[in-house]
C-alpha cells in the first residue's frame, strides 16, 4: 500500500483542516496517510518512508509561514527527488505561499508534482470540502501508474 504523508503549518486551524481533508481523499483512494504539524519534524528522517509528500502553509503577508520555510530547508536534505508532491494553504486576500511551496517542491527538490497547488480561502467556503478532497484523489492517482 502507498504511504502519503502531509505536514502544515497553520495559525487559525484552516490549514491544518485542509490538510485533514486532503488527506480523506487519500485515504478513499486507498493511500496509508499521516498527518502532521511541521512542529513534529525535526530531521530528514522524518520525512522518509513516504511515497507522496504534501505541503501546507498559510499565506500571511504575502509570503508562507516561517515553519514551512524551515521544513523546506530540511526537506533540501532529504533526497525527495522523483516522489509525488503536492502543496495547499488557506489565505486571506492573497494566495502566494501554496504556489511558492509547490515551485520550491518541483524546482529545488524535484518532485514529481500533482498539476498544481491547491488554494483555498476556506474548506467550508464554496465547495471547499469536496476540492480539498479531490486534490487528494489526484495526489492518489499519481501513486498508481
Amino acid at each position: 500500500m502507498a504511504k502519503a504523508l502531509i505536514v502544515y503549518v497553520s495559525r487559525t486551524g484552516e490549514t491544518k483542516t485542509i490538510g485533514g481533508l486532503i488527506a480523506e481523499g487519500l485515504r478513499f483512494s486507498l493511500v496509508d496517510t499521516d498527518v502532521k504539524d511541521a512542529k513534529e519534524i525535526k530531521s530528514e528522517q522524518d520525512l522518509a518512508g513516504y511515497d507522496a509528500i504534501v505541503f501546507g502553509s498559510a499565506t500571511y503577508h504575502g509570503s508562507m509561514m516561517q515553519g514551512m520555510k524551515t521544513l523546506l530547508f530540511l526537506a533540501e536534505k532529504s533526497n525527495l527527488e522523483g516522489k509525488v508532491g503536492g502543496a495547499f494553504g488557506a489565505f486571506g486576500w492573497s494566495g502566494e505561499a501554496p504556489d511558492r511551496i509547490f515551485e520550491t517542491m518541483q524546482h529545488i527538490l524535484n518532485m514529481d508534482m500533482v498539476s498544481g497547488p491547491l488554494r483555498l480561502k476556506s474548506s467550508s467556503l464554496g465547495g471547499g470540502i469536496q476540492m480539498a478532497q479531490d486534490y487528494g484523489r489526484e495526489i492518489a492517482k499519481k501513486l498508481t501508474p
